[in-house]
C-alpha cells in the first residue's frame, strides 16, 4: 500500500478489524518510511455485475457512480456519509440477489428513489427530478403532492 502522505510503499499494519458487519476489514497502516499513520478498507469486488441501460447497452456496475448520485440527491441535507453508504449496500446487495449479474437501469433508479423517499423527502425529490427528467416547475409540484397528498 502507498503512503498518501510520502508515497513510500512499505507499510506495517498496526490493526485490523471488521467493519460493516463483517463485510469490509478496516486496517489501521503505519508508514515505515514516514511513520504517517492511514487507514484502508478492503472489501469483496463484485464481478460481473452489469447495468442494462435504457437504450439496451451494457455498463459495468460502478457503485462510485450510484453514491455520488445519492450524496448530489443529499447535499446539504442532515444525511451521515453512514447513511448513504448503508443505503448503496443494502441496494446493491438486494439488486445482485434479485437480478443475479445484469441489472436494468430502472430497477436501480426505483430502488434509489424508494430508499431515498424513506430516509429524506427533500433528497428524493431532488433524485426524482434528475431520474424521471422532470421538465417544469408542475413536474415538482406533482411530485410533491404524491408524497405528502392535500388533506381532503
Amino acid at each position: 500500500m502507498r503512503c498518501p502522505k510520502c508515497k513510500g510503499n512499505e507499510d506495517k499494519v498496526i490493526d485490523s478489524r471488521p467493519w460493516k458487519d463483517g463485510a469490509v476489514i478496516r486496517r489501521r497502516r503505519e508508514c515505515l518510511t514516514c511513520n504517517y499513520r492511514f487507514t484502508t478498507y478492503e472489501e469483496i469486488e463484485r464481478e460481473d455485475l452489469r447495468v442494462i441501460k435504457r437504450d439496451g447497452r451494457f455498463e459495468p456496475f460502478d457503485r462510485r457512480k450510484l453514491i455520488s448520485g445519492v450524496e448530489r440527491a443529499c447535499e446539504k441535507r442532515p444525511i451521515r456519509k453512514e447513511s448513504i453508504d448503508r443505503l448503496v449496500d443494502e441496494m446493491t446487495d438486494e439488486l445482485e440477489q434479485k437480478y443475479q449479474g445484469e441489472i436494468p437501469t430502472l430497477a436501480v433508479g426505483e430502488q434509489v428513489m424508494q430508499r431515498l423517499r424513506n430516509l429524506d423527502e427533500v433528497a428524493y425529490v431532488r433524485f426524482a427530478s434528475v431520474y424521471r427528467k422532470f421538465r417544469d416547475a408542475q413536474a415538482f409540484v406533482n411530485e410533491i403532492q404524491n408524497i405528502n397528498p392535500p388533506p381532503l
